[in-house]
């Protein structure tokens, strides 16, 4: 084939040379030529012509080139995109949680008995929108009415009153780090998993911290159990080093519903309010960007050479970094299920 060969442009590209050659010859033009200077044969210009003089300038326009059939037809595209998007593979039958291209071709075979390789589900798909992404895991016993309650009703109550008598609004949760928790990735010759060398010991360290919407943070660390003790300690510190009241937004767990906790709220007169997030609703609370960004985009990454002291000093650094972001901490609340608390 000649460099030169014409049959190599493409069909909407040989469309144009058609019509513009016969509009040359047309002029004027000698086809032989044509032919030689754009890499034809005689007999195709030739033919192009007699078309031309045939049927005008239309019947040189490209035609659509047919593919092979496709296997399912619009309503039953429409009725796997309903089946995928709002059901868990569980709903119908399936063992696992995920949708992955062999369930999807399983679905295929089983609602329309049409048979699709895994290759073609993959496509399919693609054609339908949809895209292969790591989902969000909610617990099932998550209350979804009391959630956009949460989120339409109560805590624009809460924000409402804070800003009333001028209090300050926190965020607050509880975390541990462990010696043995690794996050993140590192470049390797192909084929050759790396090693990173870290301690074996598997020590853990315990965080409590609270955040503001204005990028505030603060934190303690503590050794052992989550007491009523060491709760009711850092709310002191909180409310200190906070000008106004502060109303902590926690979450269900057994210290903050304490008798402890509750008498100590009490005894503030105020200066303190305790709020609380509907059960198994983690995506609402902002502090688990923070733990986030310490354990997994630090901690994770950083590597524990010795016990538990490495351990203290390397989450204590992390913490402090954050709090020296302001603009950072205030961007985990551009997270869409943390949108309420500016809204």
């Amino acid at each position: 084939m000649r460099d030169n060969d014409g049959r190599k442009l493409d069909h909407k590209t040989l469309e144009q040379v058609r019509i513009r050659v016969v509009q040359q010859v047309e002029r004027g033009a000698r086809p032989e030529y044509l032919a030689s200077v754009l890499g034809f044969a005689r007999s195709t210009v030739f033919g192009w012509m007699a078309r031309y003089r045939e049927g005008g300038l239309d019947v040189l326009k490209a035609r659509t080139i047919p593919g092979r059939p496709q296997k399912l037809s619009g309503p039953q595209l429409r009725q796997i995109y309903t089946l995928i998007v709002g059901n868990d593979p569980r709903q119908l039958s399936f063992e696992f949680a995920l949708w992955t291209r062999e369930m999807v071709r399983e679905l295929i075979r089983r609602e329309f008995n049409v048979k699709l390789s895994v290759v073609s589900v993959g496509r399919l798909l693609r054609k339908l929108g949809l895209s292969p992404q790591r989902p969000l895991w909610r617990a099932y016993q998550q209350n979804i009415v009391a959630v956009e309650r949460w989120k339409s009703e109560v805590y624009p109550a809460i924000r409402t009153e804070a800003a009333a008598v001028g209090a300050t609004i926190y965020f607050g949760d509880e975390a541990g780090v462990r010696t043995d928790f690794h996050a993140g990735t590192t470049w390797a010759p192909v084929g050759q998993t790396p090693v990173v060398r870290t301690t074996g010991t598997r020590d853990s360290i315990n965080l409590i911290s609270a955040l503001s919407a204005q990028g505030a943070l603060r934190f303690s660390t503590y050794a052992g159990k989550f007491e009523a003790a060491t709760f009711i300690n850092f709310c002191k510190r909180l409310m200190h080093d906070t000008s106004g009241s502060v109303f902590l937004i926690v979450d269900g767990h057994p210290v903050h519903r304490s008798k402890a906790v509750k008498d100590f709220v009490a005894s503030t007169h105020g200066q303190l309010c305790l709020f609380q997030f509907p059960a198994y609703s983690p995506e609402l609370n902002p502090d688990e960007w923070v733990w986030k960004n310490v354990k997994a985009d630090r901690i994770g990454r950083a590597g524990i050479d010795q016990a538990k002291g490495n351990l203290r000093s390397k989450a204590v650094a992390a913490m402090r970094r954050l709090q020296k972001l302001p603009c950072l901490i205030r961007g985990f609340f551009a997270d869409p299920n943390l949108r309420y608390i500016a809204a």
